[in-house]
């Protein structure tokens, strides 16, 4: 699929878990033809349990439902929970289980996030099925409606059909329910859906790039792993030296991989000293990735780190909107007030355990990153 503007759509912005969780499952319990769901982690728990409950409930009122979730991401999802679903009549598949295959295929993960109900509405983010977003975990989604629903429609009926997905051995490869067009909004804003598959397809990364090098006013990007390839960090500091207001927003002590943390810190005096400003968020992990820049906003599954971008397969909301620009940077200024910014002088005076972490960690990612 390439990617494409699409005009005629209605994007609504769905900060934290208590906004978009239950409105992904209303729209579920809506469904009157089909569900797709597709996730990178799924693990046995209540919010396992919701999403499989609401799965089961959608088949019993005759509507067809595809769960694929990738072979490790869904390692923690019991047999009996699998069971369960399969049981209740929900579609379920795997894509690229661990095997004794090659290590660079093992690798390949499935880290996209996609809901699609009735070919008429989809969701997408940084959202799992793990019990860490109900509360440990700040995460948000957009909820897409409009002509970029089939595109991430297609996005999911392409991976089941692969011969990386495996389904199960008792019975055929479920064949997908019919297509269904999506409707278009005269009053509607334009949007692109932009997949990445790992190094063979980096729409992703050059898009970002692009964005990047054409900012004029601001570039405020949220991730929670923040190791950025050099390529990233050249083009935020010359963006920050010319006099475009760049910030990040990244975790702080909480983290689910203090290690990455440190590694990626190692950057921040470079970044610092060109003008950037860093604010590590303090009330939890925030495992976000979303992106503002000038009037263009983009939602979804890319972490813009090495990981990311070299394995696993991604996909992004673009979109481009003033209106929505403007619920982005609200967003991102209550998230900046609930942070800590880095001061460029404290940092730069900040004591050896810290540098040691830095230089330690540092040096593994630069050994993982050779590897590939």
């Amino acid at each position: 699929m390439s990617p494409l503007w699409r005009d005629g759509n209605r994007f609504t912005l769905l900060p934290e878990a208590a906004v978009f969780l239950p409105d992904m499952l209303e729209a579920i319990d809506t469904a009157e033809h089909y569900v797709l769901v597709e996730l990178y982690l799924m693990e046995s728990g209540e919010l396992a349990d919701r999403l499989s409950q609401t799965l089961i409930d959608a088949c019993a009122r005759g509507v067809q439902v595809y769960l694929l979730l990738d072979g490790y991401g869904a390692m923690g999802l019991e047999n009996a929970d699998r069971t369960w679903l399969m049981q209740g009549g929900v579609a379920l598949a795997f894509f690229n289980p661990l095997g004794l295959h090659s290590l660079a295929r093992n690798l390949s993960r499935d880290h996209r996030k996609i809901v699609v109900v009735d070919g008429r509405v989809a969701f997408t983010g940084g959202f799992g099925a793990v019990d860490e977003f109900l509360n440990a975990w700040y995460e948000i989604a957009v909820r897409v409606e409009g002509p970029a629903v089939a595109d991430w429609e297609a996005l999911f009926r392409r991976l089941w059909r692969s011969k990386l997905t495996r389904h199960d051995k008792q019975s055929p490869r479920p064949a997908l329910a019919p297509r269904l067009a999506p409707p278009h909004f005269e009053d509607g804003a334009p949007g692109r859906v932009m997949p990445a598959r790992g190094y063979r397809y980096q729409a992703i990364r050059h898009s970002l790039h692009a964005q990047v090098r054409a900012s004029n006013t601001r570039l405020w990007l949220c991730t929670p792993y923040f190791v950025p390839t050099f390529a990233l960090r050249r083009r935020l500091a010359r963006a920050a030296r010319r006099g475009v207001d760049v910030r990040l927003l990244l975790p702080g002590q909480k983290h689910d991989h203090p290690g990455v943390r440190y590694a990626g810190q190692r950057f921040y005096q470079a970044l610092l000293k060109a003008g950037v400003r860093i604010f590590e968020f303090q009330p939890t992990f925030i495992h976000a990735k979303f992106v503002l820049v000038d009037d263009w906003v983009s939602i979804g599954s890319c972490n813009f780190d090495h990981w990311n971008l070299h394995y696993n397969m991604e996909a992004n909301q673009e979109i481009r909107s003033p209106a929505m620009a403007s619920e982005v940077q609200a967003l991102f200024e209550r998230n900046f007030a609930a942070s800590d910014e880095v001061d460029a002088r404290a940092w730069a005076a900040r004591p050896w355990p810290q540098r040691a972490r830095e230089w330690l960690y540092g040096l593994l990612d630069a050994v993982v990153t050779r590897l590939k």
